[in-house]
């Protein structure tokens, strides 16, 4: 028997995967909606890049339930992005509960990862074709 000390997995790439009943829509949505092209695909799966970083959109008969962040992109200008994706037909959740608000559409977020060395960040929050939920971030610097 192997004993392993916890690292089994830190060298992996971790690659995020979102469930879309609609992949038709779905890559029309990423396409139209937040101007991301599939890199690759195959049957019942497209393959995105951002950044070096890959996430796949594949076809599924279950549905995510939408209630918390299944994937973030993290950005320089997050009212920049907010505004044109905007432009383009996103719809930006609006959050309202104790000590967390945001404000059209953007929250400010007190703190973050000691690693990432800011003080905090701002997010939006999103939904994709599928009822997928997806953050954008801007760590505070």
């Amino acid at each position: 028997m192997t004993s392993h000390t916890g690292d089994v997995l830190s060298g992996a790439r971790v690659a995020t995967r979102l469930p879309a009943r609609d992949l038709d829509r779905a890559r029309r949505f990423y396409a139209e909606k937040l101007g991301l092209y599939p890199v690759d695909e195959r049957p019942g799966g497209l393959l995105y890049r951002c950044a070096g970083v890959d996430f796949v959109v594949f076809r599924s008969t279950g549905a995510s339930p939408g209630t918390f962040t299944q994937m973030a992109f993290e950005v320089d200008d997050i009212e920049g992005v907010v505004t044109e994706l905007r432009r383009r037909g996103v719809v930006f959740e609006e959050v309202d509960v104790p000590g967390f608000r945001t404000r059209e559409g953007i929250a400010d977020i007190d703190g973050t990862y000691p690693s990432k060395g800011a003080s905090g960040e701002r997010g939006a929050w999103f939904r994709d074709s599928e009822g997928n939920l997806l953050g954008i971030g801007q760590l505070i610097l």
